[in-house]
């Protein structure tokens, strides 16, 4: 009798997904399912109004936690590694001690308000937008950096003499996970800095003369897919190469399938990010919009149009924690289907200003069209369809700026799990709306571009062969519904912004 044939060893990957609130860690085996899986929530200090930090040792020992319990459920000892993280979020840190010397500055926080418009005021946003794709606007790194060297003479003068070291988050962790040894980042998360040429894929002397910032403190760029570092045994308790970075949105892209030009997807977390592939060619907005690097099919750099919109998911942890409206996030899908309609209700959740394609910093959250029988579930459905909205207002923007007309959106993230919301969102965008199987596309993307530097995986299309399928929920809103229903959302954003301007 023959000898029955040895099963093939399982090969595996681990993505770590470090992202606003807390951080994941999924190990994919090479068929694409989930063989373990832990995440952990760190704490979010707001000093001052409108001020949001983390501590970055915090981010670290979590993510160092969850990494290796996710290795220790699966387990197996993953032979790639890929991150994708909170993009815009600095942190400065000693090179040689690896200790942080601030609390990492958020992407959320809107300290540089004011510098941001005394930079626009004194001729700089054409320049910078040409260089980088970005407005002018406290989301971004490079203010934020600029902030730490003017309030910190002694940082400054570390960080000139080479001593100091600054990344997004991915290169915090790359350097802590290789031991010191490296600092790199990738495209993708260097376009996010306010500092970084698009064109040339390189740091700009202009834009670094501009805001103070020295060369010396910055990362490398490597490709998005590539060996980065090699995590030492210490740190996670086995050893393997970091062979992917993206950042979280771009991840997600690429975990969608959606590196060619013309194609379109909607990540629903804290905030809520819609990205267009636009291929080899990138597109200059007027519509409010921004022009980011995206990732091609073997983790080169495309380009993209991008919609941030700064909340989304948070809006329901702020009716759960802040308001206790509600106990957990999945009520809110039984209290909007309780209503016929939102009977005028509508929540701009603009708790850290507007993003696109408004980019109001100095805009604040408000509910509007409230009466005596506005209740509970009028607060969870406007919460809800604030991010239909949110979204349907950047995707006109995107197909007024670009020309072409999308078929689809691809949606993925937590809030993406709520089929009322979803099924809204397929009606106000007039589009079907396809959900892939596991939402968690981000950690997905990650795997994807480590997996395939590694080997794991031949090429993308090899990498989502394993996908599931996906739902996908077709549009049933007449057109003067849907005009109806944004036009009330318009007169809503429009009281926000008057009310800022006073």
């Amino acid at each position: 009798m023959l000898p029955l044939p040895r099963p093939v060893p399982m090969r595996t990957v681990l993505a770590i997904d470090q992202g606003t609130t807390g951080s994941t860690a999924i190990v994919f085996d090479d068929e694409g399912q989930v063989r373990g899986r832990a995440y952990s929530e760190f704490r979010q200090h707001y000093p001052r109004p409108g001020w949001v930090e983390h501590d970055a040792a915090e981010i670290w020992e979590v993510t160092r936690r969850v990494a290796r319990e996710a290795a220790q459920a699966a387990g197996a000892e993953p032979e790639a590694i890929g991150i994708t993280n909170q993009r815009e979020t600095i942190v400065v840190w000693d090179r040689e001690t690896g200790e942080p010397l601030h609390r990492a500055i958020v992407w959320q926080d809107r300290r540089t308000a004011a510098r941001c418009r005394e930079l626009s005021e004194a001729g700089h946003q054409e320049m910078i937008r040409r260089r980088t794709g970005l407005v002018i606007d406290p989301y971004f790194s490079g203010t934020k950096l600029e902030w730490l060297l003017e309030n910190d003479p002694e940082l400054r003068r570390r960080a000139e003499a080479g001593e100091v070291a600054a990344g997004t988050v991915d290169a915090w962790l790359v350097h802590k996970l290789s031991g010191g040894a490296r600092h790199v980042t990738d495209p993708t998360n260097a376009s996010r800095t306010l500092l970084y040429d698009i064109d040339a894929l390189d740091w700009s002397d202009e834009l670094l003369d501009l805001l103070g910032v020295p060369r010396a403190m910055l990362p490398e760029v490597a490709p998005s897919s590539g060996e980065f570092a090699v995590a030492a045994g210490e740190a996670l308790g086995f050893e393997a190469p970091v062979c992917g970075i993206a950042g979280d949105q771009q991840a997600a892209l690429f975990g969608q399938g959606c590196w060619h030009a013309g194609l379109a997807k909607q990540t629903f977390g804290t905030g809520a990010f819609l990205l267009l592939n636009t291929g080899a060619e990138r597109v200059a907005s007027e519509h409010g919009l921004l022009t980011t690097v995206a990732c091609g099919p073997a983790g080169e750099a495309v380009y993209a149009l991008e919609g941030s919109i700064f909340i989304a998911g948070a809006a329901v942890q702020w009716l759960r924690d802040e308001l206790g409206v509600i106990e957990t996030a999945p009520e809110t899908q039984a209290l909007a289907e309780a209503l016929e309609s939102n009977e005028g209700v509508y929540l701009v959740p603009a708790f850290v200003g507007l993003g696109a394609p408004h980019w109001d910093p100095e805009a604040r959250g408000a509910i509007v069209g409230l009466t005596r029988g506005s209740g509970r579930e009028h607060f969870a459905r406007a919460a809800l369809e604030a991010m239909a909205y949110g979204t349907c207002e950047v995707l006109s923007a995107m197909i007024a700026d670009s020309g072409i007309q999308a078929r689809e959106l691809a949606v993925d993230g937590g809030a993406s799990l709520n089929d009322w919301m979803v099924r809204f969102l397929a009606g106000i965008v007039g589009l079907p709306v396809r959900r892939p199987a596991l939402v968690e596309t981000t950690a997905l993307g990650a795997a994807g571009l480590a997996g395939i530097a590694a080997g794991v995986w031949r090429d993308a299309d090899h990498f989502l062969e394993s996908r599931g399928e996906p739902s996908v929920f077709e549009p049933d809103m007449t057109r003067q519904e849907r005009e109806r229903l944004m036009d009330g959302w318009h007169r809503a954003v429009r009281a926000v912004r008057s009310y800022a301007a006073g």
